[in-house]
């Protein structure tokens, strides 16, 4: 079996739910500058150079005041609002984009990471090529300019992802995200990513992560927060939005996701959306 080191834990994910980021910023901040929350954004700010102090609302669940004062990444995965403070004296020096997410809070590795996470760019190792490119292009216009900073920030999105999936004493919270970090549910997570549509049992998953059928399940539970056949069902029916916005029959959608008929993947749908039914759900949409 395939160790982490030569598992791809992100790709699949990435080809079902795409990121698109899009650079809105290069050059120094002064002042203050506002980061509005807009559904299915988020943010990837790098700091370069100087220092800053960001600023969140009393009420949006993290600390008030973070004082920067080494260059760093900033990324906030979920809509939330944020100031940067910067005196103009300091000229710190940013690149910033916007990220909008494929199924928006509902991306998988959305709903697994933190709010913000906040790392300085000297930990993160294997980003400084691509820093270097991008701080490149952000300061001279040139052909395809804004086309490959926007693809660079979208390298740099992975490269974080991958690092934190390679921190092995990291503190990730229970999510995807810790269960990727895990080598056997990893197997298994992947497996299932890359065909949704098997005929899967908990016996076939512990299989593919070289587990017993009950230590499986339990330590998935613990490290995703579900039951394999609960993030399963969610998987496939993240799958199923999407496809349905893109306007794919139910009857092909039931036969690539696994199910008996299209009554059959309607039902299920319902139980996920209120007992909304594929139409309504769209309609309502």
């Amino acid at each position: 079996m395939p160790d982490t080191a030569t598992l791809d834990r992100l790709s699949p994910l990435f080809e079902r739910f795409r990121v698109r980021a899009s650079l809105f910023h290069s050059g120094p901040l002064c002042g203050v500058t506002h980061f509005d929350a807009q559904p299915g954004r988020g943010f990837l700010h790098v700091m370069r150079n100087g220092e800053m102090e960001i600023r969140h609302r009393a009420d949006a669940g993290l600390v008030e005041r973070v004082v920067v004062s080494e260059p760093s990444l900033v990324f906030y995965p979920r809509p939330l609002a944020h100031d940067f403070h910067n005196a103009p004296a300091e000229g710190a020096d940013f690149v910033c984009a916007t990220l909008d997410f494929e199924a928006g809070e509902a991306h998988p590795l959305v709903q697994a990471l933190p709010p913000l996470v906040l790392l300085p760019l000297a930990q993160v190792e294997g980003i400084a090529a691509t820093l270097a490119l991008l701080f490149a292009e952000a300061e001279r216009v040139r052909c395809g300019q804004r086309l490959l900073a926007d693809r660079l920030f979208e390298v740099l999105l992975l490269q974080l992802l991958r690092w934190m999936l390679d921190q092995r004493d990291a503190a990730l919270p229970v999510g995807l995200l810790r269960g990727l970090a895990d080598p056997r549910l990893a197997r298994a997570l992947t497996a299932l990513h890359a065909s949704p549509g098997a005929g899967w049992t908990l016996q076939g998953m512990a299989a593919v992560a070289g587990m017993s059928r009950s230590r499986f399940a339990v330590a998935f539970r613990d490290a995703v927060g579900q039951t394999p056949a609960d993030y399963l069902a969610q998987w496939r029916m993240s799958i199923a939005r999407g496809e349905l916005r893109a306007g794919k029959p139910v009857k092909l959608l039931a036969a690539e996701l696994g199910y008996a008929n299209a009554s059959a993947l309607s039902r299920l749908f319902a139980q996920w959306h209120g007992g909304l039914s594929p139409r309504a759900w769209l309609q309502r949409r």
